[in-house]
């Protein structure tokens, strides 16, 4: 089994974000043979691949591209692991290991998908194949894949279709497919007040009472009502901090931290004007500070999402859903230089738990699913 190798190559490799551990070395090796040009936009620490091939004669001809990550997120404490976190070890019928569903699969099957389309499929095909990889995904994602899509736009590079293989699926391989994710924006805000003896409310400016009013109507708004794809924004007070710590003093400042969820249906500059004039119809003194953490992307029902559909009714036998829920993923930095984008990848119970899995009946499914999606875009 191809894909159980390669994955178990992986899963062995403690990749700890943002450490790459060797992983884009032992996959560039995988990939130079079947042709591809490998390339290093290393940044900061952190590992970055952009591994590209294109049709003889041909290298501005269209992109399919597979994105991952190869780093991982902690083990936890060693010792509840029924087995250590990166030594792979099939267990009845499951591979475990940190990684081993979130994402090391999903780069295997790939992988493996593009070994035989590369083996099957003349070089001269109308289509590049391409893998954007980083260590750099569950960290701080500053120096990862968001760096390979600057140094692609800066030489006009584009993808015209590519597949994350996030974890996307729910109760069984096939499941769920992500054409899109929410965008997140987030406020650190101040109200201003005048701090002072809890006995003389003459002399003081209480600025939770004076929040309160526009908190409640904040927290009311109905921001949009979504769309076909997304459900409605939502606004979420995360953080809420005044006080001394003395109960006879009224504050001098009350702290709220809160973040928008939002649909394609609004946009950060629609967020934002709405928020101030909210807080300035309430006369509020008051700072606050923006933090965008992510666009909204979308890919629509078209070229890319019926072959990935097709491709898993072919392979698994059922209808996967089309879902924009859970947070942000890379998805967001490459949407910016890529028409169509969707995240399809294994079942995703058991990412960032202890005992890791993925159901090894599952791995060879997923390559044919790639392969059979990326070979049908290619005769689009």
């Amino acid at each position: 089994m191809p894909v159980l190798e390669k994955a178990r190559a992986l899963i062995a490799r403690p990749s700890v974000t943002p450490d790459d551990a060797g992983c884009l070395d032992l996959i560039a090796s995988w990939l130079t043979p079947l042709g591809f040009t490998i390339e290093r936009i290393d940044a900061g620490g952190v590992s970055n691949l952009w591994a590209r091939r294109d049709p003889v004669g041909k290298p501005t001809g269209r992109v399919i591209c597979f994105a991952g990550h190869t780093d991982v997120v902690p083990t936890g404490p060693l010792e509840k692991w029924t087995s250590p976190p990166f030594e792979p070890t099939v267990r009845d019928g499951y591979l475990y290991g940190r990684g081993a569903a979130d994402m090391k699969s999903s780069i295997a099957a790939c992988v493996v998908a593009m070994e035989r389309l590369a083996n099957r499929r003349p070089a001269s095909a109308d289509f590049s194949l391409a893998l954007l990889l980083t260590s750099d995904e569950e960290g701080d994602a500053v120096n990862g894949t968001v760096r390979v899509v600057e140094a692609l736009q800066a030489r006009n590079e584009k993808i015209d279709f590519c597949i994350v293989g996030e974890p996307t699926c729910v109760g069984r391989l096939g499941d769920t497919m992500k054409n899109g994710r929410r965008g997140s924006l987030s406020a650190s805000l101040s109200i201003k007040g005048v701090q002072g003896h809890v006995a003389y409310p003459h002399l003081v400016r209480n600025p939770v009472h004076l929040a309160a009013p526009a908190l409640a109507e904040l927290a009311a708004t109905t921001w949009d009502a979504g769309n076909e794809y997304f459900p409605p924004t939502s606004f979420q007070i995360s953080n809420a901090h005044a006080g001394t710590g003395a109960g006879n003093v009224v504050p001098g400042s009350f702290e709220i931290m809160f973040n928008f969820r939002f649909a394609t249906a609004s946009t950060v500059e629609s967020l934002q004007s709405r928020v101030h004039a909210l807080l300035d119809r309430h006369g509020l003194e008051y700072d606050i500070r923006w933090t965008l953490g992510a666009k909204p992307f979308l890919t629509p029902r078209g070229a890319l999402c019926e072959a990935l559909t097709e491709a898993v009714a072919t392979e698994i036998g059922i209808a996967a859903e089309l879902s924009t829920t859970g947070g942000t993923s890379d998805g967001r930095f490459i949407a910016d230089i890529c028409a169509q984008l969707v995240e399809f990848g294994p079942v995703n119970a058991s990412i960032h738990k202890i005992d890791e899995c993925i159901a090894v009946a599952d791995l060879e499914p997923l390559a044919r699913i790639y392969e059979r999606t990326f070979e049908r875009l290619m005769t689009t």
